[in-house]
């Protein structure tokens, strides 16, 4: 198994489907963009389980386990952040629980916390030691 291949596979998805978040969001479809940020976060996650592993990420969605998978220090702010964007991931996925979805100002506020969080996993993956990852 290439592991290398795994950790560019799940960092390419998570550039495309960060730009996917944007636009939809952009064009009012916060739920649908909301769920692309959260699967964003999962994929650079992925890619740093498996750097840290060394071996395949496993299949789960929760993006407070796979921080814990990956080896790094996390601050609060960071888990909290994941925490919420979990939230969202389930309503994407489910959504006949009829929540009231983020307005769209709503929406580009947890984006904007979430590309916070996002570019600090790329600046983890860009680490001198670990440059594995073409944003």
């Amino acid at each position: 198994m290439d592991i290398q291949k795994q950790i560019q596979y799940w960092c390419f998805g998570a550039s495309e489907d960060w730009q996917v978040a944007h636009d939809l969001i952009q064009q009012g479809r916060v739920r649908h963009g909301l769920f692309f940020a959260h699967l964003s976060l999962e994929k650079l996650l992925k890619a740093l389980v498996c750097l840290h592993t060394q071996d395949l990420a496993p299949r789960i969605h929760n993006l407070v386990r796979l921080a814990e998978l990956t080896g790094l220090s996390w601050s609060d702010a960071h888990i909290d952040v994941l925490a919420d964007m979990n939230s969202l991931n389930i309503e994407g996925r489910y959504p006949e629980l009829l929540l009231t979805p983020p307005t769209v100002q709503e929406a580009q506020q947890y984006l904007h916390i979430a590309g916070e969080v996002y570019q600090w996993l790329i600046q983890q993956l860009f680490k001198p030691s670990n440059a594995t990852c073409a944003p």
